[in-house]
């Protein structure tokens, strides 16, 4: 095929993706969001396939047999509740490839560098690189193998500025003498080890941050590999991909009605304020309930509003969720969902739990739709929600969530609050909501509590 012709398939695929992430903006229309960026990615890696002078296509076959493979095996197999995790690991997925690129492209062309050239691959080398560490590690504190709070130590900015600056420097010196691999490759230890400790200093509570920013680096260095290697397809889906994800960052700031800056160098989530063995806290006592006198208030609701956490997500709880709210609806409770923007470890992680439990889309309500509600609200239950139902972001000054846009749940008549324990959330703070005086704090895994709250109220 002629290069116009490709081109013009590389600018169908273009379309097609922008229509997809159009499409995945709402839930009633995400299935067919992914199809339209499933088939763009096909044609593109078709069209490219067929480009003329293309060298190792048996290899490249393989390689895209063994990602399919690998991909399909994924996508089947892993949990609904561990896709911030799948994301983490895509991210760096995508870094790396962007890297690896980089490197075989410097090692063929040898000296023979134009300047933009040499730019964009040093970008992509750099910015692929501490993607992957970066995705890594926050793989690493979704998934438990660190901890999920900030690990920070003396002079720890002043490390990574060091850093920075000798990548810098060396990539003057590159430019000096170009075909270098030794520069070269100490630049590339460099932003991997850049990655790894701009990250660990970041707490739990700030991942789905962190999941949009280090996506939106692996689509910026996708699109410096583009213009490396003059690939209108990956320009264009790398721009996509660059751009909405620092989009969702900002957007992320914003529900938390904090800076990027401070997120990522705040080490947020290292105060523990919590309350003791005894329940006895800085704002009071919480008060235990039995399940029985949690399923009458239930079944005597008239309205009720739940809003699900990472806590429902651990306890794989999104069906059992599901259940009670379609046992409630059938006994004529209105039955409604109040989804915070940074509830869960990824934008959306509610919204894809609830949509693989079948929860109806026109029962969930973000936080700006139905906030004014509560207050004329019966009953709402949290499940495994912490820090976006603290009413310390609001009244408490002294908070370091203060100012964080919160679900206004202590206006209804009743809390019901489902937790495992009584530890604070991912924010290191206590929850004044779990002390006040129409909160009824129901301890116990989520999932088996909500199964016995169906169970009791049947019978």
């Amino acid at each position: 095929m002629s290069i116009n012709s490709i081109n013009l398939i590389y600018l169908a695929s273009a379309t097609l993706f922008m229509l997809g992430i159009k499409y995945l903006s709402s839930p009633s229309t995400a299935k067919r969001g992914n199809f339209l960026s499933m088939i763009g990615m096909g044609a593109a890696i078709g069209i490219t396939l067929t480009t003329p002078g293309l060298h190792g296509f048996t290899l490249i076959t393989i390689g895209i047999i063994i990602g399919t493979v690998i991909g399909g095996y994924a996508a089947i197999k892993v949990k609904m509740t561990s896709m911030p995790e799948m994301v983490a690991l895509f991210n760096g997925c995508g870094g790396a490839a962007s890297a690896l690129v980089a490197m075989a492209e410097f090692r063929v062309l040898g000296t023979e560098f134009d300047s933009f050239t040499l730019i964009t691959l040093l970008l992509s080398m750099i910015i692929g690189g501490l993607t992957f560490t970066g995705s890594l590690m926050a793989y690493a504190k979704l998934q438990g193998l660190i901890s999920t709070r900030p690990i920070t130590y003396p002079g720890q900015q002043l490390i990574n500025g060091a850093i920075l600056l000798a990548t810098l420097a060396l990539a003057v010196l590159l430019f000096q003498d170009p075909g270098n691999m030794l520069v070269f490759s100490g630049i590339l230890i460099l932003s991997l080890l850049l990655g790894v400790l701009a990250v660990i200093p970041i707490g739990g509570a700030d991942m789905p941050v962190i999941i949009c920013l280090l996506n939106s680096y692996s689509g910026l260095a996708v699109s410096m590999t583009g213009f490396a290697l003059n690939n209108n397809a990956l320009i264009i889906t790398g721009s996509l991909v660059g751009a909405s994800g620092i989009f969702l960052t900002k957007i992320m700031c914003d529900a938390m009605n904090r800076s990027l800056a401070n997120v990522l160098f705040s080490a947020f989530g290292q105060v523990v304020e919590s309350a003791d063995d005894t329940g006895e806290g800085p704002a009071g006592t919480m008060k235990g309930f039995e399940l029985e006198d949690v399923a009458t208030i239930l079944a005597n609701a008239g309205t009720l509003i739940i809003v699900p956490g990472y806590g429902m997500a651990a306890a794989q709880a999104q069906h059992a969720t599901r259940d009670l709210g379609d046992y409630l609806g059938e006994q004529g409770v209105e039955v409604r969902y109040a989804i915070h923007p940074v509830a869960g470890r990824m934008p959306g992680h509610m919204n894809v739990l609830l949509a693989e439990a079948d929860v109806p889309y026109d029962q969930l309500f973000a936080l700006e739709d139905i906030n004014d509600d509560f207050a004329s609200t019966d009953v709402v239950l949290v499940i495994g929600a912490n820090d976006v139902v603290n009413p310390a972001a609001k009244d408490n000054p002294s908070s370091p969530i203060y100012g964080m846009p919160v679900l206004d749940v202590e206006k209804a008549t009743t809390v019901i609050v489902l937790k495992r324990s009584m530890s604070v959330g991912f924010a290191g703070i206590d929850n004044e909501l779990f002390y006040k005086d129409n909160t009824m704090m129901l301890f116990g895994d989520a999932k088996s509590s909500l199964q016995k709250l169906v169970a009791a109220m049947k019978q």
